[in-house]
Order: C-alpha cells, then sequence, then structure tokens
C-alpha cells in the first residue's frame, strides 16, 4: 500500500538528521512507502560531493560539515525550512530529474499561495525570485532511495549567505519568503511545504499504477 509519511523532526543538529536518514535507507528502499522530514539546523555549512573549499569564503565560527548530496556549498539555520526526501524512487515512478522537478514545483506553488512569483532554472537546480536564491537543493540516490532534499528560506538571518559562494555562484544573491510577503508564520509553511510534496508523490504513484492498470 502506498504511503507518504511526513514527519515534523523539529529543530535538530545536521548531523544527527543526515546519519538517520542514511539509516532509514535500509527499511525503505524497495517498498511503498515515502517518508518526508521537515527539519531546521542550527547554524552550518555543509558541503556537497562536488564542493570547492575556494567558494567557503569566510566561515567565521560557523561549522563547516562534509555531506553526501549533490552541489556546492550551502548554508543551513534557524528559520529556514528543510524537507527531506527519502523516497523509493522506482514505486513512485521517478527518475532524478522529476524528482528534482517535483520539489522545486512544489515550492513554487507554496509560494505562489503567498503571492511570490518565482521559477527554477535548467542550469542551476533551486527556485528563484527574479535573479535571487529562495530555495537550495541537493539530493542522492542509495539502494534506489533518494535522500537529502529542498531548503526553503522562510524568516531567518540570511548573513551567512554572504560567507560563501552560495551552491558555487559567485556573488549570487539570496531572498526569503519574508522578505517578499506579509502573514507568513514559519510553522505554517513547514505544514503547507510537507502536505504539498506529499500530494504531488501520491499523484506520481496513482499515474504510475494507472498506467500499469
Amino acid at each position: 500500500m502506498t504511503e507518504v509519511i511526513i514527519v515534523d523532526r523539529g529543530f535538530e543538529p545536521y548531523e544527527q538528521t543526515h546519519q538517520a536518514m542514511k539509516e532509514q535507507i535500509a527499511l525503505l528502499k524497495g517498498g511503498q512507502r515515502a517518508e518526508l522530514w521537515c527539519v531546521q539546523h542550527p547554524s552550518v555549512f555543509t558541503q556537497g560531493q562536488a564542493g570547492k573549499a575556494e567558494h567557503v569564503l569566510k566561515p567565521g565560527d560557523i561549522p563547516i560539515v562534509q555531506s553526501d548530496r549533490g552541489g556546492q556549498v550551502t548554508y543551513h539555520g534557524p528559520g529556514q525550512v528543510i524537507l527531506y526526501t527519502i523516497i523509493p524512487m522506482k514505486h513512485f515512478s521517478l527518475n532524478v530529474r522529476e524528482l528534482v522537478s517535483l520539489l522545486e514545483n512544489t515550492v513554487i506553488a507554496l509560494l505562489e499561495s503567498y503571492g511570490v512569483s518565482s521559477q527554477a532554472r535548467p542550469d542551476a537546480p533551486g527556485v528563484y525570485v527574479e535573479d535571487r536564491k529562495i530555495a537550495s537543493l541537493g539530493l542522492r540516490i542509495r539502494h534506489g532511495v533518494s535522500y537529502h532534499g529542498v531548503a526553503l528560506n522562510v524568516s531567518m538571518d540570511l548573513e551567512p549567505f554572504s560567507r560563501i559562494n552560495p551552491c558555487g555562484y559567485e556573488g549570487l544573491q539570496v531572498t526569503q519568503l519574508s522578505d517578499l510577503a506579509s502573514n507568513v508564520v514559519l510553522n505554517d509553511v513547514i505544514d503547507q511545504l510537507g502536505q504539498r510534496a506529499k500530494e504531488q508523490l501520491l499523484d506520481s504513484a496513482r499515474h504510475r499504477m494507472a498506467s500499469e492498470a
């Protein structure tokens, strides 16, 4: 039976969430259940597998943690909502490009509900408001299961992004939802992001089953 479970992990260190994701892969591989984890992290820079040291400019007192996701360096901190996607890809009829698009479109639709127009870019995964990045994205697939996910800037201190070249792009500007819309409540955004992604995943699974019928 197809299931998509949303887990609110609250506020926890990046390393703790990362280890928990890797452990969960063994339980979900080859199955019919996906899990979406909503979480916020204490301040941390994470460096992707392809990350280059020169993109970390002046980290100061913020720790740098090596990650096994794709992509370069990014920043996580309080007020940024992260949706980790632990999904058995075959059951939900997804490849990597389709999952990237699903996550980008989920964020775009959420922002639109706040009256904020945004878009994805074919050459640089994530979601942008004009030329400013509002959501970053990085994934890895292991044993047919995706993990890592998408991070949406909601209401946070953006200063640490100036200490790096975000996602490896020199001079890339970032923004957040609370600077673009009124009445932004962090917990509401967390709920919406999880629910919208869940609906998209269930739709994908239904389309697969219908095509096989």
